[in-house]
């Protein structure tokens, strides 16, 4: 018998098909897993996994690594975070197919929709490739540490095939919707795991410009449609505001009975539309009832933005006096800042008009709170820093301005921007428990200047399995389940997400007890020292990408197996793929 590669041994294993766990080893040879029980050989290397768990590596279905994996060997933050396999090209945003002459047009609307810096995207791009399967080959040319795999995105296919026609959101002619078509099955065939697309008013381009895709007619979404179907492959990725509720739905039914693949849209609850995500599920549920495979990705926690000095967004970007300022260092700022004259006038200043996202945030003291260490995610309202004046008969502008200025500058205030509407996670879990949803939104390697949610799958765990106080918990199966096979599942990747003979080995152990999220905190790692919000855990003690080990401890080891994967997998039971 072969001497295996690699041996766990003793752990409790939670092998992602949602039973009750085991003590159990695991065998791994040649990147597959080949045993699990008693294993008796030993490994070449060996993981002693006793009193820890033992999981597959969670598959994150919503990133936005799009140009991070063109320049940079490690997918951090997820991969630091136990995600072993990523999708990315999400929101109908992305750098192919695209001409040379639109490179700038693709920069512009990344940044503005992702928050990824501009200079950043100009510096580490390359732009060796045209077609979307030129781009993939320039993503497999370099080693990873975990898997990634990509989507044709909306935003780009338009522009490559209706120029500033497109970027500008006219209408397409016929034969742009087949070529549309025509290049939506080649992209599949050449292996991107789907399509994705964008239809809200909030994303916009750097220029504040509505994206390309928005108003798309009902008539380019079926010829993209009939390119999936074409090539009998891939799934569809929506985001919407679904204000015109009726029409957008059904065409989200139509696309899927026409394509006949599956389809994910973005769920959350927006405070201006509070109980829009209820009658969202009442449809899902009823589409699903159907037989159409509709699932609505949702988050565990608040999509929240972190407001300080380093940051995108805070309560004081658009007032003149602080504008006057913004450009200078951040100690330079802080000095300034701590000047107590400059302080008062700052805080009786009004903001600009004409940023309303920012002036709306700005005021909005009830959802504002101090993360604190360990970060409380889902903070009570007595938390808030409007209770906090209340409470000591302040403005709530000072408590804000002082706040940002611990740590020399470098402190961040949590907003909680989305699924926080009634200040508690309760609405969360009733998207959770929902069988039509799956986990996503992670936004891995996007809005890097204003939101960290990259950490939710380690939260998912730490949160909702041992931590909360405020509700309900879920079961710690469940919810491995939910972000391993389920979500493998809903993109097709059927050869991972498991731990089971035959399945790809991918694999973290932790130890459970001591799993604990860090506060986020800002890097200047990205290309021409461009700035990045990144978060660290504690409790990852292994994981592992195609039987080798990728991280002990939350530090890399070195190993980049990961690699591009193309196209659907099929279950190692299955004989033909999906």
């Amino acid at each position: 018998m072969t001497r295996p590669y690699l041996v766990i041994s003793g752990g409790v294993l939670f092998d992602g098909e949602g039973g009750s766990p085991r003590e159990a080893d695991i065998a791994v040879s040649d990147g597959i897993i080949t045993e699990v029980g008693k294993v008796a050989a030993s490994g070449v290397e060996e993981i002693d996994a006793k009193g820890r768990i033992v999981t597959p590596g969670w598959v994150d279905v919503h990133t936005h690594y799009d140009g991070q994996v063109t320049w940079e060997s490690r997918v951090a933050p997820s991969s630091i975070h136990g995600s072993t396999t990523v999708v990315m090209g999400n929101c109908g945003v992305g750098f192919a197919p695209v001409h040379k002459s639109d490179h700038e047009t693709l920069i512009r609307l990344m940044e503005g929709v992702e928050d990824i810096p501009g200079a950043a995207l100009h510096e580490g791009l390359s732009w060796e490739w045209e077609s979307f399967g030129d781009y993939m080959n320039a993503i497999e040319s370099l080693p990873h540490d975990i898997d990634v795999a990509a989507q044709m995105p909306h935003g780009a296919l338009r522009v490559y095939v209706m120029g500033e026609r497109g970027a500008h959101r006219e209408p397409a002619t016929a034969e742009e919707m087949a070529r549309m078509r025509e290049l939506t099955a080649e992209a599949i065939r050449a292996g991107a795991l789907g399509f994705s697309t964008t239809r809200t008013m909030v994303h916009r381009t750097a220029d504040g410009d509505l994206t390309p895709t928005i108003g798309a007619a009902d008539a380019e979404m079926i010829a993209i449609a009939e390119g999936l179907r074409d090539a009998g492959s891939g799934v569809l990725q929506w985001v919407s505001d679904f204000r015109e509720m009726d029409h957008e739905f059904s065409l989200v039914e139509k696309l899927v009975e026409l394509s006949g693949r599956p389809l994910s849209f973005s769920m959350v609850q927006a405070d201006v539309i509070p109980d829009q995500w209820r009658e969202l599920m009442k449809r899902l549920d009823a589409a699903a009832g159907r037989g159409l495979p509709i699932k609505a990705q949702v988050q565990g926690r608040p999509v929240g933005i972190m407001m300080g000095l380093q940051g995108s967004v805070h309560p004081f970007i658009t007032r003149p006096g602080y504008m006057a300022i913004a450009d200078k260092p951040l100690h330079e700022r802080v000095a300034i800042m701590r000047d107590p004259d400059f302080r008062a006038r700052l805080i009786a200043e009004a903001p600009q008009e004409g940023h309303p996202f920012v002036n709306s945030l700005a005021g909005a003291y009830h959802k504002m709170f101090d993360l604190g260490t360990p970060p409380d995610y889902e903070p009570g309202p007595e938390k808030s820093i409007a209770a906090q004046a209340k409470r000591e008969g302040r403005n709530p502008d000072e408590i804000v301005y002082d706040m940002m200025l611990e740590d020399d500058g470098r402190a961040l205030i949590f907003f909680a921007m989305h699924n926080y509407t009634e200040g508690s996670l309760d609405n969360c879990l009733t998207m959770i428990r929902n069988p039509n949803t799956i986990f996503g939104l992670s936004d891995g390697g996007a809005h890097v200047g204003a939101i960290c949610d990259v950490s939710v799958p380690t939260y998912m765990l730490t949160h909702w399995c041992r931590d909360r106080t405020r509700g309900e918990r879920l079961d710690l199966s469940f919810v491995i389940k939910s972000q391993t096979k389920d979500t493998a599942e809903a993109v097709g990747l059927r050869d991972r997400g498991v731990i089971a003979p035959g399945y790809k080995a991918d694999i973290n152990v932790i130890d459970f007890d001591r799993l604990q999220l860090r506060p986020p905190h800002m890097v200047y790692d990205l290309p021409s020292g461009a700035r990045r919000l990144m978060q660290e855990a504690d409790g990852y003690e292994a994981t592992i990408v195609s039987g080798k080990v990728v991280y002990r401890e939350g530090e890399a080891t070195g190993e980049l197996p990961g690699r591009l994967v193309r196209g659907a997998k099929h279950a190692p039971s299955t004989m033909a793929a999906d």
